[in-house]
């Protein structure tokens, strides 16, 4: 659906490329997560791929072909919801979608019908200038589905949103995912790329040096050991144990046979400590499969 190689760009007046040498490719169905640090490239590259921004070098490919031969046809196969929602203020959530429904050839889900699908259906005769930011990026997410595209620009979807509002949003992803769709995602919210992406690419220095799936980077960047915290007494201590030989291991097999042990758990990274290696310097370059 996506395959950017070579990617190369320079804003006028800039000293230095946003990008330089970026190169990943996106499967049909797929959600991609595009994370990285403000200014790293993330809107960048959006911006390429939705045919918004020209005078890059190397090239840019949606469903097979290049972005520049697609014209203003491509924006009636891809949704795009901006992290700053563009909404008509003094107009209605009903009448923002009809506005933006009329701008297609292809036919488009009636209003209620998007407005259902991110709980906003109670609210669709309010003017916008009422909406919270939450409820904002949620309409902002309607006038990304309101054509059905194959194909979604999802930029900090979750912005604003309380935590039990974002994990509904989260849920509405992974639905467009089953329904086959492809998300192309950009968040600084590493919990969520974690529980809704397929793979991840962190953007740093204009180029993608650490890619892979949430669990494989998470293990690759961590360590192979098993944290135990063992009651002692009314206290509890904590040990940690090497996964190597952790069966022969005699302290362990104590505290196991002398049931002690409250609980346990790996040592693995989480995707922000991953974040900080790949974007921070010390990251090993490559690909985690």
């Amino acid at each position: 659906m996506i395959s950017v190689q070579n990617l190369g760009f320079t804003y006028p007046g800039a000293t230095a490329p946003t990008l330089t040498n970026l190169g990943f490719e996106i499967g049909k169905g797929e959600v991609y997560g595009l994370l990285g640090p403000s200014g790293a490239g993330k809107s960048t590259t959006q911006k390429i791929l939705m045919g918004l921004l020209a005078g890059f070098s190397g090239t840019a490919r949606l469903f097979g072909e290049d972005v520049a031969s697609l014209g203003r046809a491509i924006y009636e196969r891809i949704g795009v919801s901006f992290e700053l929602p563009t909404l008509y203020l003094r107009l209605t959530a009903r009448e923002n979608l009809a506005l933006f429904a009329a701008l297609y050839d292809r036919p488009t889900k009636k209003p209620e019908e998007v407005l259902a699908v991110v709980d906003l259906q109670d609210a669709a005769d309010q003017r916008v200038e009422t909406f919270s930011k939450g409820m904002k990026m949620r309409l902002n997410l309607c006038r990304a589905l309101l054509h059905d595209p194959e194909l979604l620009f999802l930029d900090e979807p979750t912005t604003g949103q309380d935590p039990a509002r974002a994990r509904v949003t989260r849920e509405l992803i992974l639905r467009l995912k089953g329904e086959g769709k492809t998300i192309f995602l950009t968040t600084h919210n590493m919990a969520e790329a974690d529980e809704v992406c397929d793979r991840v690419g962190f953007l740093s220095g204009g180029h993608i040096p650490v890619t892979g799936t949430p669990a494989n980077l998470k293990r690759q960047f961590g360590r192979r050991y098993l944290a135990v915290d063992a009651r002692d007494g009314d206290a509890i201590s904590r040990h940690e144990f090497s996964m190597e030989g952790l069966g022969a291991n005699a302290e362990f097999r104590t505290l196991l046979e002398a049931d002690r042990i409250a609980s346990m758990h790996t040592l693995e990274a989480s995707l922000d400590d991953v974040f900080i290696k790949a974007t921070g310097g010390g990251a090993t370059v490559g690909e985690a499969q």
